[in-house]
């Protein structure tokens, strides 16, 4: 017999000591649903704090290193991603990439047939996993983000802690559990309550709200304020200084859009194209000249191109936004979405979510000097043009917009923001109908129901 978890006894004499005495059957129960979810967002609060600064001291370390030795690259980086890369395919093969198509496909699991199978794309492993090779690709200069990590790390948490609570407590369903662990996972990491909430009704579920409504709010708020607890009140993008636009703006705004959308679903078509060319080179041997291949191309690319080349492309994007002098190189551009395709195809973690926002921004400043825009309202394009681009990369316009008005405190731009995600949206499917995720789910899906399952536990 299974000898019960520190966690599962402690819920155990909480259950006798003190629920016992709630009059209230109702409000025991109900007690006793909401327990399991404060842990976990509390947990996953706490997660996204260490993960973030472990991210913050890789990326800091790597651009140090590469800053004072530039040759170093042709060996720290190929190293980097080789470790990342080794570490997912011997471990946890579901951990690699973003983490969102994995929480999407187990959602498609989460049923009395296949909830076995769930295991395998959200466990303690694929956690543990998935931030150690996240971190070691930031290390060798990688273009990825921590986003969609963090919400496959906090549904993975969800999901374990769901599991080890006494049984004889009332059950959530599954799917209850992951999409209120994805939502808390990304307003923990890019601090964006709301963010998170529009996430989950525009991303991960399509049916009505009211069944997740309470779990996910409480899961937000609480994740939310742990993660602030440590970190302060912070904002992902700060105050940048945006100036107020009348209703000819909106021209601008929608010829950013289409060309930023445009951009955005060529480069996740591209990714998909690459990742389904990469399964050619199925051999363990093939599979190491392509990750050092990747890592050898991309150190190239530092090499040549300096800092902006690597890294997550927050610190370009707080100069773009906060530097009115500011200038970026037309090739920056290209060299980025190279990097990321570079960094995502070498099979290890990394999400898109940051690094599109990255790739966005540095379009929009040379859409702006292409456009002759006003100074004053080159940031306004900037915005636009990073909500435009994640939106033609993950098809979610509202959530992108969303997220880019809580990252920088200016609900002034939400309408031009929203503008741009619907024009981007409308302009994507021109390159391909179906979202990067959607096609990654389908991957991830198919992967999973091949496994002989795996415990909630791992």
């Amino acid at each position: 017999m299974q000898r019960p978890s520190r966690y599962q006894r402690i819920l155990t004499w909480l259950d006798r000591s003190v629920l016992q005495r709630l009059r209230s059957d109702e409000v025991r129960t109900a007690t006793q649903l909401a327990i399991p979810f404060w842990i976990a967002s509390v947990a996953t609060g706490i997660i996204a704090y260490l993960y973030e600064k472990g991210f913050s001291w890789a990326e800091a370390v790597c651009r140090e290193w590469l800053e004072a030795v530039p040759p170093l690259a042709f060996l720290l980086t190929p190293v980097a991603f080789l470790l990342a890369w080794g570490l997912v395919y011997k471990l946890a093969p579901a951990a690699r990439g973003s983490g969102i198509p994995q929480v999407m496909a187990a959602l498609e699991l989460a049923n009395p047939g296949h909830d076995h199978k769930v295991g395998y794309l959200v466990g303690l492993k694929v956690a543990v996993v998935k931030i150690i090779s996240s971190m070691l690709l930031l290390l060798g200069g990688g273009i990825i983000g921590r986003e969609g990590p963090t919400i496959q790390v906090s549904a993975s948490v969800f999901r374990w802690i769901s599991h080890w609570q006494p049984k004889n407590w009332p059950q959530l369903s599954r799917k209850i559990v992951l999409v209120t662990g994805g939502a808390a996972g990304l307003a923990a990491a890019f601090n964006t309550p709301l963010g998170g909430i529009v996430f989950v009704v525009e991303e991960l579920t399509r049916t009505h709200i009211t069944h997740f409504r309470t779990p996910v709010f409480t899961a937000v708020i609480i994740a939310g304020m742990t993660a602030q607890a440590f970190l302060g009140p912070y904002l992902y993008l700060g105050y940048p200084p945006v100036s107020p636009t009348g209703i000819s703006f909106l021209g601008v705004a929608s010829v950013t859009a289409a060309c930023a959308g445009l951009a955005g679903a060529a480069f996740a078509k591209l990714l998909d194209t690459i990742n389904t060319y990469r399964k050619r080179w199925s051999s363990t041997k093939g599979q190491i000249g392509w990750v050092l291949g990747c890592g050898l191309l991309f150190a190239g690319l530092i090499f040549l191109f300096g800092p902006d080349a690597m890294g997550t492309g927050k610190p370009l994007i707080n100069r773009l936004l906060f530097n009115p002098f500011s200038h970026v190189a037309w090739y920056i551009f290209p060299v980025r979405l190279a990097g990321m395709v570079l960094s995502y195809s070498s099979g290890a973690a990394g999400g898109v979510f940051a690094t599109s926002l990255s790739a966005g921004a540095v379009l929009g400043k040379l859409l702006a000097g292409w456009l002759y825009v006003a100074p004053a309202h080159t940031n306004m394009v900037i915005l636009v043009a990073m909500v435009s681009f994640l939106t033609g990369v993950v098809r979610s316009p509202f959530t992108a917009a969303i997220l880019v008005v809580e990252m920088t405190d200016r609900n002034m731009v939400i309408f031009p923001l929203l503008v741009g995600g619907l024009v981007a949206q409308l302009t994507a499917t021109l390159v391909d109908r179906h979202s990067l995720y959607e096609r990654l789910k389908l991957t991830f899906f198919k992967e999973a129901l091949q496994q002989p399952g795996t415990p909630a536990a791992l």
